[in-house]
């Protein structure tokens, strides 16, 4: 792989991972031995403190991160105030994967379908701005009615919900059973 190229495609992996990765995985994804990976990461570093970027390359025993530089954090405050770690557990992903394709949805619509309570997955998926209140229903008790953010879709790799996968009929049957399994076991517990 061209050298430029081969930057390239690390700088890539290192900003969309977001945490350190092996040398020698991304030596295996640029199709270089770990030397020559090294040797590509010393000159990125190099060029990226030269050219004093924003940004930095922070290697630690074996793997390498790509890093604000520490003089950038009064910038990066006056945006983030807060930064927060979205983690997405099973249940938070389970939750959203059912807003995302039964949306506008309410919360009862969602535990019908995983079976369980869900207050705590939506109440991440609020915090995490991946989901939003739409309104309410016009029924009985006015329910909350909840949908995906822009947010969602980003996080995501998707321009539109449009391009979010089809589900497949047979998958959708062993999810529900899985799901069904799922609330067997904690009944039993």
């Amino acid at each position: 792989m061209e050298r430029t190229k081969a930057e390239a495609v690390i700088e890539a992996v290192l900003f969309t991972m977001g945490e350190s990765v092996e040398i020698s995985r991304l030596a295996d994804v640029i199709e270089e031995d770990v030397k020559t990976t090294k040797s590509i990461l010393k000159d990125m570093a190099t060029r990226y403190e030269e050219e004093d970027r924003g940004i930095a390359l922070t290697q630690f025993d074996n793997s390498v991160q790509l890093c604000t530089k520490s003089d950038m954090y009064e910038y990066l405050i006056k945006i983030a105030k807060a930064p927060r770690k979205m983690t997405l557990t099973d249940t938070v992903l389970e939750t959203l994967s059912i807003i995302a394709y039964k949306q506008p949805v309410t919360r009862v619509e969602v535990e019908r379908v995983r079976g369980v309570s869900c207050d705590h997955a939506i109440n991440k998926l609020l915090e995490y701005d991946l989901i939003t209140e739409l309104g309410r229903l016009d029924a009985p008790g006015r329910p909350l009615l909840f949908g995906t953010t822009e947010q969602f879709l980003r996080c995501f790799g998707v321009g539109s919900l449009d391009e979010l996968p089809e589900l497949n009929p047979v998958q959708l049957e062993e999810f529900k059973q899985q799901a069904e399994a799922e609330v067997q076991l904690q009944l039993e517990v």
